[in-house]
Formats: structure tokens, C-alpha cells, sequence
């Protein structure tokens, strides 16, 4: 269709003798704009399996029962054993958050996600991704004209941090965020409340709009986050040294040597599938800030 739009832009304005060519040139890009407009997005395509799954929780007072856990045993980037489980929470026990930080290859541009933590349970992570077909991958560009539609990945750490730390060779940072538990749970709730809207309703993935670091801050401003828009909101590969210079994290370490301290790469290839993965990947990190 690009082609022949652009075949149909040389015929008008190169070869053809038309008076009106401007008028029809005017309503060749309106046509465009109002069938892109009405593109819809949809639960229903051939998903990879590792987003084939939508979660959704049911919340009754302080107890989340939550579906669609992804819980993947891997044996390389591309081979694993699907699992999805079932999972109950307590709000009452939820104590903190941490925040993750992944880099393709690091520079401006990363991947963002966060775990919820509890003093009764395996922390929780959530991941706002793309979800994409069979056979495609992400590209930031496609990504700004309805190419992907979005998904929360929810998730045990053995499976959303492993396989970015030792199966696609990312590297991971981890910062303990100093929210208090009160700010988490309301975060919490927003990010649920979000989770089954979109199970509900399908949305598209949008690079600057609708995208990881982006919802994460828009979803903790709902919680009572005070703060305005930072460039580093967009450019998220700088995304930690906002969390320092705002105070969200540990400031007692200089900036360059709590990110050093933060790199989890290694504790988490040392772990691979051991059950306290979640807490060895923490052994050597600095305390959560106050």
C-alpha cells in the first residue's frame, strides 16, 4: 500500500496534467490517515507463547488471586517449557519495590519493569512489553503505527529477570526503590487495576505513549508520585541516575558506584534455577534507601 501510495504521489505531481492534483493528493492522505485511524487492535493473532497469555487478577479485599503467572523453565533463549501458574497475594504483606533496568546494548534506550516484594511470598514482577506474533520482533520504529499490541507480563523473577540476565545476554540493574509500603500497594492496585482492563480490551504498544517507563511513571503518579516529566522518562536508558538524583533510591553510595553495585548479571548466572534465585540476586546489592 506505502508503494502505491507513493507510485500514485509521482503519477499526480510528475505525469499527470490534472488541475486538481493538489486536492487529490489532499484526499489520498486523509484516506491513509482515517483507515490507519480505524485500525483495531486484538486479542486474537498467532502470540509467541512467551506472551500468549493474558494475565488477569481478582481482587477481594486484602487477597489478589492472580492468573496467567508466567513461570518458564528455560534450557536456551529459544527453547523452554511453558508454565503459566496461578498465584495468591496479600496486600497486607507487600513491603517494597524494586526496579530493573535492561539494556539490548547499553546506551539511551533500555527495557524497564519492576518487582513487587513480600514478607510472606516470592517477589512479583511485571513487565509492560510488546506482544508480538510468530516469526516478528520489536522494532522501535514499527512500534509508533499500531504494529504491536501491549501486554503486562506477570511473572516469577526465575523467568522475567533470568532470561534477560543469562539466555539474551542483557544486562540487568536493580535498584531498590525507598517507597514506602503504603505508595507500593496503591501502585499495586493501579497496576492491576490496568492488567485486567487490558485483558478486557486490547490496546496498542506505543514507543513514547504507551510504553514500560512511560506507564510505570503514569501509573505511579496515580499512586501519589510527585514529581514532573523528565527527558529521562523517554531516553530510559538514564532512567537510574533520575532515580538518584531524585532520591528514590540509595544516595549514600556515589551515583557510579551504587550502578556498579546494582549490575545482577553475575549473581544471577551464578544462581540459574535455584529456588532462592530472588534472594541471592539481592545478596550483595546496597540497602534500600530511606
Amino acid at each position: 500500500m506505502a508503494a502505491c501510495f507513493a507510485a500514485a504521489v509521482i503519477w499526480l505531481f510528475w505525469l499527470s496534467h490534472w488541475r486538481r492534483k493538489s486536492l487529490v493528493f489532499v484526499l489520498l492522505c486523509l484516506g491513509v490517515v482515517v483507515w490507519w485511524i480505524f485500525i483495531p487492535p486484538s486479542h486474537d493473532r498467532p502470540w509467541r507463547p512467551d506472551v500468549a497469555v493474558m494475565p488477569r487478577a481478582t481482587i477481594d479485599g486484602d487477597r489478589v488471586h492472580i492468573t496467567g503467572v508466567r513461570d518458564f523453565d528455560y534450557r536456551s533463549r529459544d527453547d523452554f517449557t511453558v508454565r503459566y501458574e496461578e498465584r495468591d497475594i496479600q496486600l497486607s504483606h507487600l513491603t517494597g519495590l524494586d526496579f530493573f533496568v535492561s539494556y539490548w546494548s547499553e546506551g539511551l534506550v533500555a527495557h524497564t519493569f519492576v518487582s513487587f516484594i513480600f514478607d510472606n511470598a516470592p517477589p512479583l514482577s511485571i513487565s509492560i512489553e510488546t506482544r508480538p506474533e510468530v516469526g516478528e520482533g520489536f522494532n522501535p520504529l514499527a512500534s509508533l503505527f499500531k504494529q504491536f499490541e501491549l501486554i503486562y507480563v506477570v511473572g516469577d523473577e526465575r523467568d522475567i529477570v533470568r532470561v534477560r540476565t543469562n539466555y539474551r545476554n542483557e544486562t540487568v540493574y536493580l535498584y531498590r526503590l525507598n517507597s514506602s509500603p503504603a505508595d507500593v500497594r496503591r501502585l499495586l492496585m493501579v497496576y492491576l487495576q490496568r492488567i485486567n482492563e487490558l485483558a478486557d480490551r486490547p490496546e496498542f504498544y506505543h514507543l513514547l505513549s504507551n510504553s514500560c517507563t512511560i506507564n510505570i511513571i503514569r501509573y505511579a503518579n496515580a499512586a501519589g508520585r510527585k514529581g514532573r516529566f523528565n527527558f529521562r522518562h523517554l531516553l530510559n536508558g538514564l532512567i537510574d541516575s533520575y532515580l538518584y538524583i531524585s532520591g528514590r533510591v540509595d544516595t549514600t553510595l556515589p551515583f557510579d558506584e551504587l550502578r556498579r553495585r546494582s549490575l545482577i548479571n553475575q549473581a544471577a548466572q551464578a544462581a540459574g534455577d535455584t529456588p532462592d534465585f530472588s534472594d541471592r540476586i539481592r545478596a550483595s546489592l546496597p540497602p534500600r534507601g530511606r
